[in-house]
């Protein structure tokens, strides 16, 4: 009986809430009944489950119900607005709400939207490396997660697999720093031992001699060498061009560890990180969004393993021309054209001008050999390799694929033009499954 009492009271004090909320502003009391009841009613908590509190309850309504003035609190008190908060009823009425449409208004909220976007303008350039980390640990984690994917469907634990995969992806960086660190630096020792003598056969050479002899060449240089020696600033200027390079050597090996740790954070939560995603999108749209987003995921990761599988085929295959052929730094050769075949449409085309002109210093015979060489191998990888390997990744028309490379370069290097193919191809993607489809609705 008090439940039903207690619900049939609650439904009064909503309507007669709705009633006045829908009364124009100048006609609203100052004070209102269903504000104030809570006031002078006992608490109805202490009374559920005895017949005492269901009377003292009971008594009160009716009382209140016969003499509306029991129910104004006392002058001085507290009691809550039509807004929600709490006024000094000896205060009187709370005013109209500021003006939006105010000159004042406007401006003063619209410069502090302005302020907003300078300040998180400077705060985005302040960010950039961090961002760019983060890209390119994106990148490397959607190439990585279909082999992951595909340990997963046979029935292996994604932690398993994300530890499998990364250890592999440590394993083949590793193996390229012992590919390319021994040779740059056995070559740098040979330089600095050999030095001396490559200066005696430079100033024991015919033409430099007629030179010196006739302008003293050996001896202005030997001066200007003495006097960038004792000066200072010189000096300080090459310990200080000592140090900025010691400082971006740690500084790369640091952003290196860093997109390694982001890769498997991102690999091991990648799910969770979608599911999270996803669920910020209204129900209704949910699905759409869902199989547009994985696919343009497959896309990218697809075409980042097509690309690397492509760059290291032509390295091995340049590799072993090299090593029959003879010339020098081959596997160092190797890694820098692999690393340049991930660039899109020009990659290979660097690599061999790289090639051929180290072999062009060596011999010359070596420089066309390699030449004619690259000339065949680009014919058959791009009419034979990368149509088989590319089949199943991204399908972007060539003059797209050409300013695409090229805007991505121009913002943001190589890191631009790595990620400008598959970036195109999820634009492309949404021009052919949203846009068109919702201009041929209207």
């Amino acid at each position: 009986m008090l439940r039903r009492w207690t619900d049939y009271r609650e439904r009064q004090r909503t309507a007669l809430r709705e009633s006045y909320r829908s009364r124009p502003y100048d006609e609203r009391p100052e004070r209102h009944e269903a504000n104030l009841i809570s006031d002078t009613l006992p608490p109805i908590d202490g009374a559920v489950g005895t017949s005492e509190g269901a009377a003292d309850a009971a008594a009160a309504d009716a009382a209140i119900d016969q003499d509306p003035e029991q129910g104004r609190a006392p002058e001085g008190a507290t009691a809550i607005g039509h807004d929600g908060q709490a006024h000094r009823s000896g205060y009187g009425k709370a005013g109209r709400p500021l003006n939006r449409q105010s000159p004042f208004y406007v401006g003063f909220f619209g410069a502090l939207g302005v302020l907003l976007a300078v300040g998180l303008w400077h705060m985005v350039g302040q960010l950039t490396q961090v961002i760019t980390l983060l890209v390119v640990a994106l990148f490397i984690t959607l190439a990585l997660n279909p082999i992951v994917e595909a340990m997963v469907r046979r029935e292996i634990k994604r932690p398993l697999a994300v530890a499998t995969v990364f250890v592999g992806l440590v394993a083949v960086f590793v193996s390229l720093g012992l590919i390319v660190v021994p040779p740059v630096v056995q070559q740098g020792t040979l330089l600095a031992e050999n030095a001396p003598t490559y200066l005696d056969g430079v100033l024991n050479n015919r033409f430099i001699r007629e030179l010196d002899s006739h302008y003293q060449v050996a001896d202005k240089l030997q001066a200007e060498l003495q006097n960038r020696v004792t000066d200072g600033n010189f000096m300080s200027g090459l310990a200080g061009g000592v140090l900025g390079a010691g400082k971006a050597v740690l500084s790369g090996f640091f952003s290196f560890f860093t997109v390694l740790v982001l890769t498997l954070y991102f690999l091991s939560s990648l799910p969770k990180v979608k599911q999270a995603a996803y669920g910020m999108v209204p129900a209704s749209r949910r699905p759409r969004v869902i199989s547009l987003s994985e696919e343009i995921m497959r896309r990218v990761g697809s075409y980042a393993i097509g690309q690397v599988a492509v760059a290291a085929i032509n390295a091995t295959a340049s590799w072993v021309m090299m090593t029959i052929v003879g010339i020098p730094y081959a596997a160092v050769l190797a890694v820098a054209v692999g690393f340049l075949g991930l660039l899109p449409m020009v990659g290979a085309t660097l690599g061999a001008a790289l090639v051929c002109t180290v072999a062009l210093f060596d011999e010359p015979r070596k420089a066309v050999i390699a030449l004619i060489y690259y000339v065949i191998y680009q014919q058959i990888e791009n009419y034979v390799i990368a149509p088989r390997i590319m089949q199943r990744t991204v399908s972007v028309p060539g003059a797209m694929t050409v300013v695409a490379a090229l805007a991505g370069a121009a913002l943001l290097g190589m890191l631009g033009a790595l990620l400008a193919i598959p970036v195109a191809a999820g634009l492309l993607l949404l021009y052919e499954e949203v846009l068109v489809p919702r201009q041929r609705r209207t």
